[in-house]
């Protein structure tokens, strides 16, 4: 096993060597066949398009997500270089010694690299909660895009090759591995692991299509597998199982449930659009832990009994192992916020709690002030999990609120408040018992300083102290390590002018690899100087930043401000066709970076049709379906913000 790095670099190699020697012996026993080649290759590529491709024992990759600069890689990088060769790793078995027959099986490689990237991993560094990561990070991605009626299903039907680039996507690859997770919940690990190495054997050097791994594990377990996941492969979408009644006891809770499609902006039904169901594992954890106890919902309804110590709490979807939103009584959530408060309610559900809120109250299927008030039985939260579903939310609300100057300026003030508590608790300085998620919820933290506190006094005063320290030494990673990095820039950016500005820029050419490279390309449109946004944007396009990277200073300055986005929109349409010529034939995930990075992020009709118009007349066939979700977002969140105006939200009694 060897990685190849550029001449004087082979330090930086050593992590991903470990990372895929390791990967490859818990492989090797998870399917029980040996890594069949007798050598493996890495090799990082100084440009390259994707994150990383797995050529038989050849696997390249793009150099952030392979090498890693000892002395100065942030928690984030290595956990990311972790997981791309985990997966890549994966695919040498499902991908590779076992192929799908066709395009529209792409989700057999990447949803089940998807989900093995994370079992590795977690083999690998039990301490990084990855199971937990999934559901705040592979989980959302899925739930957020397959809400849109511009998703498709995990099957997606391939009729000419080049359709397949539109598929590499959240479903295939997040959806896809959340499928498997749930299987795996469902089937226990044992009948799991025993029909994969079977389906291995089996079909080795050959081609297979999904109902393959069905029969391998309807053998293995027993279970009418295929029939199970019909519903969740071949239709798009996904359900919101709702609470409809409930009946307390002194030991028990039985809870009646209904099913029906959920869509993120909550729009009206079909009566065909009714009828769809899925075949739903009803998996149920109280104080007492996950119950054993797991029923299918195949109809439209069900109940279920759930027993229950005195006055205990009951959440639905335990571990987050079904991909689906649920809506729980007000009963519920009451009994829940104990299990949050004293943390009995284990990381992941408490994230789910939230993320599922947010989405109801999106659809206009919660009242908005029910989330605000839940979010407050979360002021005592530590977790790095359950943060990044809060840090999401608060996002999510900032970017639609900023749209309304009375609202955006009583929530700021709120999100102010719960993000300098979190600094509090956590502060700026290193400690010595830190873990990895802690370190990780540092960096996030300071993060959203950057976001909703950097007109802090004593933020900006830390930040420009730190920015200092680092300027008169940049081995300094004490004062400013990796994992703070790009949002301190920021912090100072946007409390400064061209002085900060052209600073930060500097380092571009000082730093000593890519991932640092990507500091200043993330943070440096975030100067509030529209002249500076536009030499930002000018720099994007010049030749100067490599082609893989360049959508990356357009995002920065589309997400730095309402003005900021309107800059990067002006831009996108002014430069089109050069945008066009510079990615050519490249991988057409680099037009939909540019399409997500300049033309996303608006929350109204009127922009919407706007660009809808823009790409009628300036047709981009390889993206068309980006474009599609990125207006369907855009609508939807214009709607929610309509639905907000019209909430208690908009009255500064409410605050």
């Amino acid at each position: 096993v060897r990685v190849y790095t550029p001449p004087g670099k082979s330090d930086t190699g050593v992590f991903a060597l470990h990372c895929a020697t390791k990967s490859l012996d818990a492989y090797d026993d998870f399917f029980g066949i040996p890594y069949p080649l007798p050598k493996l290759d890495m090799v990082a590529i100084p440009e390259f398009a994707a994150g990383a491709m797995e050529n038989w024992g050849l696997v390249t990759y793009r150099e952030v997500d392979l090498l890693i600069d000892p002395t100065k890689a942030s928690s984030n990088q290595k956990q990311r270089v972790c997981t791309v060769v985990t997966h890549e790793l994966a695919h040498q078995w499902f991908g590779n010694l076992v192929t799908m027959t066709w395009w529209d099986d792409l989700w057999l490689n990447e949803g089940f690299a998807s989900w093995a990237e994370n079992w590795a991993a977690d083999v690998l560094y039990p301490q990084w909660s990855m199971w937990d990561q999934f559901t705040t990070g592979h989980l959302s991605a899925a739930l957020r895009l397959d809400a849109l009626k511009s998703s498709h299903p995990i099957q997606v039907p391939i009729h000419h090759a080049e359709e397949v680039e539109e598929v590499f996507d959240a479903i295939s690859y997040c959806k896809g591995g959340s499928v498997v997770k749930m299987i795996r919940a469902v089937l226990g690990m044992k009948a799991f692991q025993k029909g994969l190495g079977n389906y291995m054997k089996k079909h080795a050097y050959g081609n297979t299509e999904t109902f393959d791994l069905w029969k391998a594990w309807e053998d293995s377990s027993g279970l009418p597998v295929q029939e199970m996941m019909a519903s969740w492969t071949e239709q798009m979408g996904f359900p919101l199982v709702t609470v409809t009644d409930e009946k307390w006891e002194s030991d028990k809770v039985t809870l009646t449930l209904a099913q029906e499609w959920f869509l993120s902006d909550g729009s009206p039904l079909s009566a065909e659009d009714m009828e769809k169901k899925w075949c739903i594992p009803i998996l149920t954890c109280t104080e007492e832990g996950t119950q054993q106890d797991m029923i299918f919902m195949r109809e439209k309804t069900a109940t279920v009994t759930v027993p229950l110590a005195k006055g205990g709490w009951v959440k639905l979807n335990a571990g987050q192992d079904v991909p689906m939103r649920v809506k729980v009584t007000s009963t519920m959530i009451d009994r829940l916020s104990l299990g949050i408060q004293s943390k009995t309610l284990p990381p992941a559900d408490r994230a789910a709690l939230l993320s599922d809120a947010y989405a109801l109250v999106k659809a206009g299927k919660m009242q908005p002030e029910g989330l605000i008030k839940l979010l407050s039985s979360y002021k005592n939260e530590d977790s790095y999990i359950v943060w990044e579903s809060i840090s999401a939310i608060l996002g999510g609300l900032d970017a639609v609120m900023s749209d309304d100057p009375v609202m955006s300026k009583n929530f700021s003030a709120l999100a102010k408040k719960i993000v300098l508590g979190l600094l509090g608790q956590v502060g700026w300085e290193a400690k010595s018992d830190d873990g990895h998620l802690d370190v990780l919820l540092r960096g996030m933290m300071i993060g959203l300083l950057s976001s909703f506190c950097y007109d802090d006094e004593s933020v900006a005063a830390e930040a420009l102290k730190r920015f200092h320290a680092f300027q008169a030494d940049h081995s300094d990673m004490k004062s400013l390590p990796s994992d703070m990095r790009s949002s301190v820039f920021k912090i100072v950016l946007k409390n400064g002018g061209t002085k900060e500005f052209e600073d930060v820029k500097a380092y571009f050419d000082q730093a000593s690899d890519n991932a640092e490279r990507k500091h200043v390309l993330g943070s440096l449109g975030h100067t509030p100087v529209p002249k500076l946004k536009n030499a930002t944007l000018e720099w994007a396009i010049s030749g100067e930043i490599k082609l893989q990277d360049f959508f990356y200073p357009m995002g920065a300055v589309r997400s730095s401000s309402n003005e900021g986005r309107s800059i990067a929109w002006a831009f996108m349409q002014k430069n089109f066709n050069a945008i066009k010529t510079m990615i050519g034939n490249a991988n057409s995930s680099l037009m939909d970076a540019v399409i997500v990075s300049c033309a996303g992020g608006f929350c109204s009709n009127e922009k919407a049709d706007e660009i809808e118009a823009f790409f009628k007349a300036n047709p981009v066939p390889r993206s068309s379906r980006k474009i599609q979700q990125t207006l369907e977002n855009m609508r939807s969140n214009a709607k929610f913000l309509a639905l907000l105006q019209e909430s208690d939200l908009k009255s500064d009694e409410f605050w």
